[in-house]
């Protein structure tokens, strides 16, 4: 009986250790599958630029230039880093349950993003309140919400109801608003050069939307200098 029971275990110990094997092989071979792909459209990306850089009239084999298509690559693959990312990935163990009603704001929340009209920037602040239903989020995870909507090619009035939609839908609140003050460099490097000029864009759902006292009271803590 001892015998048997011994090969059994010691054959449980092998079916578990050729299902390990397995399963590793599995994700170092998807690993290196999305390795090559990742590879492959950044070579994509990269040839584009010397293109680009080519119809402009520069020399792409002088030597200021040499790696400047793959360094700009690379560079617009950070700045659009946000569609490799969802709310899921970042808010899993980040929510609590908490006896709290009041509202929350997170300020001044620094966001870059691209203009997807003309592939410049625009920069600026969000502002983010919600009145939680007896749950609660992390902060920073607030703060990362605008980065993975911000890191990619936006309208900000877009950018600003993706960013209340996420918070809504993971949190199930009372009510969220959001507020974004940015500086686009389509507006102040071409067309009309208004160098002082900013776009104020705001979002806002459930009580924010219906109660008037919860709502000038975000925009007075959050608007005011």
């Amino acid at each position: 009986m001892e015998y048997h029971h011994a090969s059994e275990m010691n054959g449980g110990v092998a079916d578990y250790l050729i299902i390990e094997s397995k399963r590793n092989c599995t994700c170092k071979q998807e690993k290196e599958s999305k390795e090559a792909a990742d590879s492959k459209k950044l070579a994509l990306i990269e040839n584009a630029y010397s293109t680009i850089l080519t119809g402009l009239g520069e020399d792409v084999d002088r030597e200021g230039l040499l790696r400047t298509p793959l360094r700009a690559a690379k560079a617009m693959q950070f700045l659009t880093k946000g569609y490799k990312e969802t709310t899921q990935d970042i808010l899993n163990d980040a929510i609590f349950d908490e006896n709290h009603e009041e509202m929350v704001i997170v300020k001044d929340i620094e966001l870059f993003s691209l203009c997807e009209h003309h592939l410049v920037p625009f920069f600026g602040k969000a502002h983010i309140a919600y009145l939680p239903n007896k749950k609660v989020v992390g902060l920073s995870k607030l703060a990362r919400i605008v980065e993975i909507y911000s890191r990619r090619l936006q309208v900000q009035e877009r950018l600003t109801k993706q960013i209340a939609s996420a918070i809504y839908e993971a949190l199930e609140p009372a009510g969220v608003a959001v507020v974004i003050e940015a500086v686009h460099m389509c507006m102040v490097m071409r067309g009309v050069q208004k160098m002082n000029a900013s776009t104020v864009t705001s979002v806002m759902l459930g009580r924010f939307q219906d109660d008037t006292k919860a709502r000038k009271e975000f925009l007075a803590l959050t608007l005011k200098k």
